[in-house]
């Protein structure tokens, strides 16, 4: 055969495994920061329920304002802050049911 001396020397086989494990530890890090779990569950829970509030409270709050203005340059006393505030009402529960149908992210 040829008597020539290879170009590289071979990789003796502690170098092969140290470099082994040294990728291993990486894939393993590069994993665990992969599956770790998020704390944005709370948090989101805690948006979505002062979201609800809002919606509930601007609901009433907004048809009764509206209502009474109604009332104040209509002259039509009670009716115009009734039928506001249930109109306020049911655009608030609406609201509401359409944020409670929606998918998670």
């Amino acid at each position: 055969m040829s008597e020539e001396k290879p170009a590289r020397e071979p990789i003796g086989e502690d170098a092969r495994i140290d470099a082994l494990e040294k990728r291993l530890a990486a894939a393993r890090e590069r994993e665990d920061q992969r599956n770790r779990p998020r704390a944005t569950g709370a948090d989101a829970n805690y948006k979505l329920g002062n979201r609800v509030l809002a919606e509930l409270l601007g609901g009433l709050l907004g048809g009764a304002v509206i209502g009474w203005v109604i009332d104040y340059f209509a002259g039509t006393t009670p009716w115009g802050l009734l039928v506001m505030l249930f109109a306020g009402i049911v655009v608030a529960f609406r609201n509401i049911w359409r944020i409670s149908n929606r998918r998670p992210d």
